[in-house]
């Protein structure tokens, strides 16, 4: 569209104090259609007189010359049919470096400019709309499964329920008790599954698949294409998809340090459990009461030969047997062995309450062995226990406290989640999908749940412990597949309760996605986000780069490798558009000329006049918001900076470190999220992606016969936002040591 631009800088919050808006008015009233300052935008008053100039004007485009766009984000929407653009004053010049000052002034000149730059080559999005599904697919009929079928049910979508059993209910089946739930925790209470059956079995919202598996799972959200198989087969179309699948006990055949297999009176805390349901606890080997018992936590888990992750439950899985054991025989001795019992918040007077029983010995304790005497007498041995000696218990019985694995964890930690031969008709074969395409050189093993078409993967991608992967901090219900939620023991290990807290989260989302992609915007971490990628075909090589390097599995591939957009499933990053050596991909609000043109508005001093200009790509979720909260503690840095901020660092095209140092800049620096294991990029693998292309970056240097010094990469965390003056001042002194960008005059 023609742009009709309208410039409004504001003078509060110390803006007018320190900075020349007059001068700053008369450099770019040129440039615009309105140029206007104001006292305070933010107010009733600045904003009726920016909308005022709407209406007489036939403004499309407002830059907001003022405070971050973290701030008062939906002040300054105008509607349908008006960009805006904020540029931060605020933040970038006036709160973080000395008022009245030459370089201040420029600074604020050279963000105004970026600011008209990326309005003039930007459009506003279209949203991506077509017909879509609203129903909901819960897969597991569990506790989670069912609480997150009724939750959805009750919030008015249709809903179905897909469990592989015969029959709901879960691991709720196999148990008779759960923790305790009310004051004073010291009391085991029901588990509630069968009301829970009874609601999901009469809600008219809720279709129940028993005896059922997923046999393909192909589309997108909005539009998956769902087979179910049970005998026969059954197509459904799905808006979204919670999969509730749960967890495996790990597996028993590696738990022999533990004495598991050397004795049949060496049993698991499942084991106990499904004794204790049937009515007695006797020793499997002669059936005879038991007089002494020994549980032995963490068997399997926090260790890093089998499960380095504590199970969460197995503490308080153990205080409830004990219960169990008390109950049956009130004169047996019971000693409890563990490395640290954890049993959080009000479980801890839980713990108390058992304790408080004086048959009952506990003891941190390594365990040495488990062993059997000549008369069947299993033998504990125990060292580096509380009192520093080593002990040796005699006892009737071993309990096991094993670890949770999910259902997602494939077959190498000996737990497979793949359903029978017979409910699965064929595989597909290997290295390929299910509908036959080519698999991706990355994709994942899945464990065949989903079974989904992806190029990436059958079923969700997960961290190396098998649980779905997620942004760990900020989207604990998210997956790297849009439009699929994780809830339950399938996402991290958790009890009856947690998981049932647990899917009302998952339902919330799953409702979040069918909604938001019938209006064809993304859901997070860019929700509502209208854009998405477009390409320009006729220039792709069929590189494959922008298909195996997108987080989210948003592109197919033809036969030729050419990309096959999702729009659906595409979370708006910005990671194809970094990846693309041939510049194709763009967003009407985000693509490589916007950011290549805001790079040549920026004012170069010649190199005679000793002021480098540095030139910063931040990402937008945890970096950028570092510097807002630097500058709003009023910490100083070098004015020689200037931020663009971009998607994630994972969309930075290397094209526009190219053009900045050809325009002159003297150094680079990209700041991202943290990456690695505990990875808090919001888009999974943009900051892992950009480390992995600075080697292009460094090649482009040498070419350039330019120093690498030149381009720093850093990682940021939220809570790192007092790093920032350094970094910036650290690199500024670097490149005195380097000197001048031999280009910059060129």
């Amino acid at each position: 569209m023609d742009k009709k631009i309208g410039l409004y800088i504001c003078k509060g919050c110390d803006i007018g104090n320190c900075l020349d808006c007059d001068k700053l008015i008369e450099e770019h009233k040129g440039k615009v259609a309105v140029c206007k300052t104001h006292d305070a935008l933010c107010n009733e008053e600045g904003v009726k007189f920016i909308k005022d100039d709407i209406a007489s004007e036939g403004l499309n485009s407002i830059i907001v010359a003022a405070c971050s766009n973290r701030v008062f984000p939906e002040l300054f929407d105008f509607g349908n049919g008006v960009m805006t653009e904020r540029v931060a004053l605020r933040e970038y010049v006036t709160y973080s470096h000395e008022p009245n000052d030459e370089d201040t002034q420029t600074m604020a000149d050279d963000y105004i400019n970026m600011g008209i730059s990326k309005v003039t080559n930007t459009e506003i999005p279209e949203p991506h709309i077509e017909e879509t599904s609203k129903e909901i697919m819960v897969v597991g009929g569990g506790m989670a499964g069912m609480t997150a079928a009724k939750a959805a049910a009750d919030a008015g979508y249709k809903v179905h329920l897909v469990e592989k059993e015969a029959e709901l209910g879960g691991w709720a089946n196999k148990f008779t008790k759960a923790f305790p739930k009310q004051p004073p925790y010291d009391s085991l209470v029901e588990i509630g599954k069968d009301d829970l059956i009874n609601s999901v079995t009469s809600n008219g919202n809720i279709t129940i698949h028993t005896s059922t598996v997923v046999k393909k799972t192909a589309g997108q959200p909005g539009l998956f294409d769902v087979t179910l198989q049970n005998g026969t087969q059954e197509s459904l179309k799905i808006g979204s998809i919670i999969l509730a699948s749960g967890w495996k006990q790990y597996d028993t055949d590696k738990l022999g340090k533990w004495g598991y297999g050397i004795s049949p009176d060496v049993v698991t805390n499942v084991e106990l459990e499904d004794m204790y349901k049937k009515g007695e606890i006797k020793r499997p080997s002669d059936g005879k009461p038991v007089d002494s018992i020994v549980f032995l936590q963490c068997a399997g888990s926090r260790d890093q030969d089998h499960l380095p992750y504590c199970s969460a439950v197995c503490c308080r899985v153990s205080l409830k047997q004990v219960k169990y054991v008390r109950e049956l025989y009130p004169d047996a001795r019971i000693y409890v062995i563990y490395k640290d019992v954890r049993s959080p918040q009000q479980f801890e007077q839980f713990y108390m309450a058992v304790q408080n029983d004086d048959a009952v010995f506990f003891t941190k304790g390594e365990l040495e062995s488990v062993t059997k005497d000549d008369n069947g007498q299993l033998k504990i041995s125990v060292s580096e226990t509380l009192l520093g000696d080593d002990i040796s218990i005699n006892a009737d019985m071993v309990v096991l406290a094993t670890g949770i694995v999910p259902t997602t964890k494939v077959e190498d930690e000996g737990v497979t989640a793949e359903p029978a031969e017979s409910e699965v008709e064929e595989k597909p074969e290997e290295g390929k999908t299910e509908d036959g395409k080519k698999a991706a050189a990355g994709a994942e093993i899945g464990a065949r749940i989903l079974n989904l078409t992806y190029r990436q993967g059958t079923d969700l991608p997960t961290f190396k412990y098998g649980f779905p992967d997620s942004h760990f901090i900020c989207f604990p219900y998210e997956t790297r597949r849009t439009g699929i939620y994780a809830a339950g023991a399938v996402r991290a290990p958790m009890d009856f309760a947690s998981a049932v807290d647990d899917a009302y989260g998952a339902a919330l989302k799953a409702i979040q996605a069918v909604e938001s992609i019938s209006r064809g915007v993304a859901v997070h971490p860019r929700s509502g986000d209208a854009s998405f990628p477009d390409f320009f075909m006729q220039r792709c090589t069929q590189c494959k780069r922008c298909t195996e390097e997108c987080p989210f599995g948003a592109l197919d591939e033809d036969d030729k490798g050419t990309p096959k957009p999702n729009p659906f499933r595409c979370r708006r990053c910005g990671v194809c558009m970094g990846a693309c050596p041939e510049r194709i991909i763009t967003f009407t609000d985000f693509n490589i000329n916007m950011v290549s043109q805001m790079i040549k508005s920026i004012s170069m001093p010649d190199e005679f006049d000793e002021k480098p200009r540095i030139l910063v790509f931040i990402c937008e979720n945890d970096a950028l918001p570092a510097v807002d909260i630097s500058a709003m503690q009023r910490k100083k840095y070098n004015a020689m900076i200037r931020i663009i901020p971009i998607r994630c660092l994972g969309s930075m095209n290397t094209v526009w470190i190219s053009d900045a140092l050809a325009s002159g800049f003297d150094g680079i620096i990209l700041i991202g999220c943290k990456k690695g294991d505990d990875y808090q990029c919001h888009f999974i693998k943009g900051s892992e992606l950009a480390a992995y292309r600075m080697d292009n970056v460094r090649d482009k240097l040498k070419q350039l016969v330019l120093e690498e010094e030149r381009v720093e990469v850093h990682e940021l965390a939220l809570s790192d936002y007092d790093k920032i003056p350094s970094i910036f001042d650290d690199f500024l002194e670097v490149m005195e040591t380097v000197g001048p960008n031999p280009y910059k005059d060129m």
